[in-house]
């Protein structure tokens, strides 16, 4: 699955934090209400996390509402008073217009808004005039009931059923703008004009050239996209000035590594040595045995089943990540070794780890430490000394994992560390579910620990631990 948010929810932060989370919690119980009826994750960027991994928060905004397909804007008086929310809101309809569509922005009413009610004030905002010509979901009463009731429940189902609607338009424009573009270009390219020379065929225009790759992508901004096969001419962009050649966005340099040599490398080890900073490494299903160094900002995803793409390790890490920033997803990580070798160790830098099955016969399975800060999401972690350890003052975010059957406790945050542990369900591990050290720190929200030997948290008094909205604890 790809990182490419489907939706981008607009807010105002100081809402959120006034709801103590519920507008994030809103986010979350969508998400999933989509994915529970498509069968597929439906990510939904929101700026209040992904502004913490360090990257410019309006370039990161900008990239990822560029490449989203709705916009859910959570409609509070505030919202008509942000800068902010007002400029995605204008993008949005811009986009909207160009796409000649009247479906990708999808209100939420949170809040009732004077602007919104009040005919005169109405009259002076054009934006509110949009708004309320929009069908919106009014969720101004449901705010104030539990997230997890069949009243609520029902409401996620409607929305994500408005959701799924517009997304199959979109799908389905974007399948006949594919089509149109593929018999437009078929008709527009020119045959390569080749000449003999010398009794070898040479190409007559020196603004000719075949890439090696094959066919080659041009994106200017987020719309204009041109291919040709093996052939293309020289863009006049490329003599652009500075500003409008930072307008193009191009995919990733991407490899593939087989374990039965029928693509680019044969381990993972090999590929890591190998591509610059910046590249994909797709890993098709087989049994990789090595121990994998990350020190270098890559994605490294399954290309297949989760279950057939196993990366190994006997004696040392199976994965020891130290890089600044990077990716991994869809992989069985598992460490086969009965001493003390860590099956992902996470040094420093951002990993994103994702839809991952992490397992250890002999130590923890996933340990964040150091200056690392790292986002947990979706795992399988399990049978290992302890799941997850955060320690020597690592930080990390925890989210939607399922963490069980460890020897130890299913979390473990030392001193001076810090994890932030959000619907996580962290059951049958044979000590704590949650165990926290003196001066170790976290915020725990919405966590089914139900079915830990111990007990569900056990955290100690010189703490700064914050449990908020418990979830399931026995």
């Amino acid at each position: 699955m790809s990182r490419t948010p489907k939706a981008f929810m607009s807010y105002v932060n100081l809402d959120d934090q006034h709801e103590n989370g519920l507008i994030t919690q809103f986010r979350e119980h969508l998400s999933r209400a989509v994915r529970m009826q498509t069968g597929e994750a439906f990510e939904i960027f929101q700026d209040r996390k992904d502004i913490a991994w360090g990257q410019q928060w309006q370039e990161r905004i900008n990239g990822s509402l560029d490449a989203t397909t709705f916009l859910l804007p959570i409609i509070t008086p505030a919202f008509f008073r942000s800068d902010a929310c007002r400029e995605e809101l204008e993008r949005f309809l811009k986009r909207e217009e160009e796409l000649r569509r009247g479906d990708l922005i999808l209100p939420v009413y949170y809040v009732s808004c004077p602007v919104l009610s009040d005919k005169a004030k109405r009259e002076r905002d054009k934006l509110a005039q949009i708004i309320v010509a929009r069908q919106y979901a009014d969720w101004r009463e449901l705010r104030f009931e539990d997230f997890a009731s069949s009243q609520c429940r029902r409401a996620f189902a409607k929305l994500a059923e408005q959701l799924m609607e517009a997304l199959e338009r979109s799908e389905a424009e974007a399948a006949r703008a594919e089509s149109v573009r593929k018999a437009d270009a078929a008709k527009e390219t020119p045959p390569p004009q080749q000449a003999k020379k010398d009794g070898k065929e040479t190409a007559s225009s020196a603004n000719t050239f075949q890439s090696k790759g094959g066919d080659q992508n041009i994106a200017q901004g987020s719309n204009a996209i041109s291919t040709q096969n093996n052939y293309y001419y020289a863009s006049p962009l490329q003599n652009a000035k500075p500003q409008h050649a930072a307008a193009i966005k191009t995919e990733p340099p991407t490899v593939v590594v087989d374990a039965w040599h029928r693509g680019d490398y044969a381990t993972i080890t090999e590929a890591l040595k190998a591509v610059k900073a910046g590249t994909r490494i797709l890993v098709r299903p087989g049994l990789y045995i090595e121990g994998i160094v990350i020190d270098k900002t890559v994605e490294i995803i399954g290309d297949g089943e989760r279950s057939e793409i196993v990366i190994q390790a006997s004696g040392k890490e199976t994965v020891l990540f130290k890089a600044d920033n990077g990716r991994i997803f869809n992989l069985t990580i598992c460490q086969a070794a009965v001493k003390r070798c860590i099956t992902v160790d996470i040094t420093q830098g951002r990993l994103e780890l994702e839809d991952c099955d992490i397992s250890s016969q002999g130590s923890t399975c996933v340990v964040i430490s150091g200056s690392a800060n790292s986002l947990l999401r979706r795992n399988l972690i399990h049978d290992g000394v302890n799941g997850v350890l955060v320690g020597y003052g690592g930080q990390g975010t925890l989210e939607e994992n399922e963490i069980f059957a460890n020897e130890g406790s299913g979390v473990v945050i030392m001193p001076s560390s810090n994890a932030t542990l959000r619907c996580n369900c962290i059951s049958q591990n044979r000590d704590w579910g949650i165990f926290v050290w003196d001066k170790g720190g976290g915020i725990f929200e919405d966590n089914d620990l139900r079915g830990n030997t111990k007990g569900a948290l056990a955290i100690a008094p010189d703490s700064e631990a914050l449990v908020q909205r418990t979830g399931n604890i026995e």
